[in-house]
C-alpha cells in the first residue's frame, strides 16, 4: 500500500512499481527491508520501510489487503505495509551504491529515465536477479532504448531538496533545515577552534612536556586500582597502611571465622593441603604461625581475608547474595561487592561483574596484605599462581605498587621453585612508571 507525500495522482492506473529487497536474507532485520520505486510522467518516487524517515504506523499495527473474487464471492487476505512515496530529483547524491551493494530486484517494471519516452528492457535484470548474479549497475543506450543491466541509477539531490523546502516547505521542515545548517556551521567552527587550540598548546608546552603529562595521567589512572599510597612515609608499614586494607570494624568481624585457622592442628593442616581448601600462599604460611596468641590471631585473620580475596577473584559474575558462603561476615561480603566488582546490565537486570580491572585491583590488595604478613617481602610467583595471572601482569602490578622485584629461589615442592620473583617494599620508593604496554615476543629459533 502506497501513499504519495505531495498529493493525489491523476492517473494511478498507469503506474508500475519496482520492488527491491535486501540481499542479506540471513540477517533478522535486513531481510525485511524493501525499497519501492515508481515514476509518473513528471516525477520519480521512492519509498522504503527502514531508516529514520520510515512511517511509524507499520510498527504500531498490522495491515492487510483483501482481494475479492467476484466469481466465487470469496476474499483472499494478504499481509501489507504502507510505503510513503517521496519525490526524487535528478543529480546530487546517488543511491546506486546502496542498491547495488545491498538490494536485488524483485519485481521489474516500466521505469523511463531522464525524460526519455522509451521503455527500458528489464529482461537482463530479471534473469540476473533469479540466478543470484549482480553485475555492476549501468544504463546503456541501444537504438534509442535505455537498457538496465543491474539496479537503477536513482539519484537524490539534497541541495535541490533544500531549495524546495525553502520555497514550498512547511514551517516544521524549514525549522529543521535551519537547524541542520546551523549545526553544520557549528561543527566547522568547533573543529577549527579545537585545531587552533591544540596547535597553541603544542607551541607553548612542547611535545616532550605533553608526553610527560600523558604519562602522569596514566599513572593516576593506575593509582585508582591500588591501595592508598603514602609516599612521605618514614617506615615501610606506613606506605600502605593496614587500616586502608582492613578497617578496625572489618578486622574485628574476622575474629570468629579466622579462629579455625588460628587453632588448626597438624592433622587438619595435612588434610586441608590434600583437599586444596586454601591457596598455596595460605597453606605455606599456616606452617609458620607464631606461638604468641595475639600475633597468631592477627596473622590468622590476615590469612583468612587474603584467602577470601583470592577465591573471590576466581568468580566472574556474582549471582548469589552471599558469594563466599554463610560463614563470611556480612560486612566483609559488602566490602567485596562494593570495592571489587563493577555493575553491568545484562538480560534486563543489573549484575555484579569481576572485570579484568577489578581482578587487577584484587591482586594489588592481595600483594599489599601479603607484604604486611611477610615483613614487607613476598613471593610474587606464588601469588601469581594463586590468582591465575600471567607473570607480566603480576609484575606490572608489583611495579605500580613501587616494589623492587628480584629473582629468588622458591620453596621446594612448588611449581618453578628455581625461578621465583620476589617483591620487596623498601624506602626510598622507586619512581612510579606507567606500564610499557604489550611486550615484544621473543623470536623462536
Amino acid at each position: 500500500v502506497v501513499r504519495f507525500a505531495n498529493g493525489r495522482l491523476r492517473r494511478p492506473d498507469s503506474l508500475r512499481f519496482t520492488v527491491y529487497r535486501n540481499r542479506d536474507t540471513a540477517h533478522p532485520r535486513k531481510r525485511h527491508r524493501r525499497i519501492l520505486v515508481s515514476e509518473t510522467e513528471r516525477l520519480c518516487y521512492v519509498g522504503h520501510n527502514f531508516g529514520s524517515e520510515v512511517m511509524k504506523c507499520n510498527s504500531l499495527c498490522r495491515y492487510f489487503v483483501g482481494v475479492l473474487d467476484k466469481n466465487s464471492g470469496q476474499m483472499e487476505v494478504y499481509n501489507a505495509e504502507i510505503f510513503n512515496m517521496q519525490p526524487l530529483l535528478s543529480g546530487g547524491k546517488c543511491w546506486e551504491s546502496e542498491l547495488l551493494g545491498c538490494f536485488v530486484l524483485l519485481i521489474p517494471a516500466l521505469f523511463p529515465w531522464h525524460g526519455a519516452r522509451t521503455v527500458p528492457s528489464l529482461v537482463h535484470a530479471e534473469r540476473n536477479s533469479r540466478r543470484g548474479e549482480h553485475s555492476k549497475s549501468r544504463v546503456e543506450v541501444k537504438q534509442g532504448v535505455w537498457e538496465c543491466t543491474g539496479c537503477y541509477n536513482v539519484c537524490f539531490c539534497l541541495a535541490q531538496m533544500d531549495l524546495c523546502i525553502e520555497a514550498f516547505g512547511t514551517s516544521k521542515q524549514k525549522r529543521a533545515l535551519s537547524s541542520r545548517r546551523m549545526n553544520a556551521v557549528g561543527n566547522d567552527i568547533v573543529s577549527t577552534a579545537v585545531t587552533k587550540a591544540a596547535a597553541n598548546v603544542i607551541d607553548a608546552k612542547g611535545v616532550t612536556a605533553l608526553m610527560q603529562d600523558m604519562a602522569q595521567d596514566d599513572v593516576q589512572n593506575i593509582s585508582a586500582f591500588l591501595p592508598p599510597c603514602h609516599e612521605d612515609a618514614d617506615r615501610p608499614e606506613h606506605v600502605y597502611k593496614f587500616e586502608d586494607i582492613l578497617s578496625p570494624v572489618e578486622y574485628e568481624a574476622l575474629r570468629v571465622p579466622a579462629a579455625a585457622l588460628a587453632n588448626v592442628t597438624a592433622e587438619e593442616m595435612a588434610k586441608r593441603a590434600e583437599e586444596r581448601s586454601h591457596c598455596s600462599f595460605v597453606l605455606e604460611e599456616l606452617k609458620f604461625l607464631p606461638t604468641d596468641e595475639r600475633s597468631r590471631d592477627h596473622k590468622a585473620r590476615c590469612l583468612w581475608f587474603l584467602d577470601t580475596l583470592i577465591k573471590f577473584s576466581h568468580l566472574k559474575v556474582i549471582t548469589k547474595k552471599h558469594p563466599m558462603g554463610p560463614e563470611c561476615p556480612h560486612i566483609i561480603s559488602r566490602k567485596l561487592m562494593k570495592n571489587f566488582t563493577s555493575l553491568t546490565y545484562n538480560n534486563g537486570s543489573i549484575q555484579n561483574l569481576i572485570s579484568a580491572s577489578m581482578k587487577a585491583k584484587i591482586a594489588a590488595y592481595v600483594i599489599a596484605l601479603a607484604l604486611h604478613i611477610n615483613n614487607f617481602q613476598t613471593d610474587l610467583t606464588v601469588l601469581q599462581n594463586d590468582l591465575k595471572l600471567t607473570e607480566s601482569r603480576i609484575l606490572d602490578i608489583a611495579k605500580a605498587l613501587r616494589l623492587k622485584v628480584s629473582k629468588a629461589k622458591g620453596v621446594p615442592g612448588l611449581e618453578n621453585d628455581q625461578n621465583h620473583k620476589l617483591g620487596t617494599l623498601s624506602l626510598p620508593l622507586p619512581m612510579q612508571k606507567a606500564p610499557e604496554g604489550q611486550r615484544k615476543r621473543k623470536k623462536m629459533n
